[in-house]
């Protein structure tokens, strides 16, 4: 194919575009995915580098910089117990909801038979959430 009239007439065909608007879509959106995990992953690079290097200095300061550089690890950890925790919260909260109105939706929709219980498996995740969270988790310091 060159440049002549044929070239021209691809373009002109609509039926063309119904074929190119998804393939667009899809590179787009893998695209967007790609650049956004790479800058993730940049940005994450970026913060242990400084917080390492600002650990090194503390420590190298004074001798009571290493006593503050270590509890400033174990403020951190705590801090990411307590977000981890946070997140199971709210993600057994949330599947509790969804298995509720599966189960609300589903008994309204098709009366008479059980496959509301469906929405039993959500809920129960949540339900199995909520109880590490509470009861197996250790506890945070």
């Amino acid at each position: 194919m060159g440049n002549g009239p044929e070239m021209l007439a691809m373009w002109d065909n609509p039926q063309m575009f119904v074929f190119l608007i998804p393939i667009v879509a899809i590179v787009g959106g893998l695209t967007f995915v790609t650049v956004a995990h790479w800058l993730d992953s940049q940005r994450k690079e970026r913060e242990a580098y400084y917080k390492a290097e600002t650990l090194r200095r503390v420590t190298e300061a004074s001798g009571e910089g290493a006593k503050a550089a270590l509890e400033l690890m174990r403020e951190d950890e705590r801090l990411k117990r307590i977000k981890a925790r946070e997140g199971m919260k709210i993600a057994g909260l949330i599947n509790i909801a969804v298995g509720v109105g599966a189960m609300v939706f589903l008994h309204a929709f098709l009366a008479g038979t059980t496959i509301y219980l469906g929405g039993m498996v959500p809920l129960l995740v949540g339900v199995g959430f909520i109880v590490y969270v509470y009861l197996l988790a250790a506890p945070v310091e």
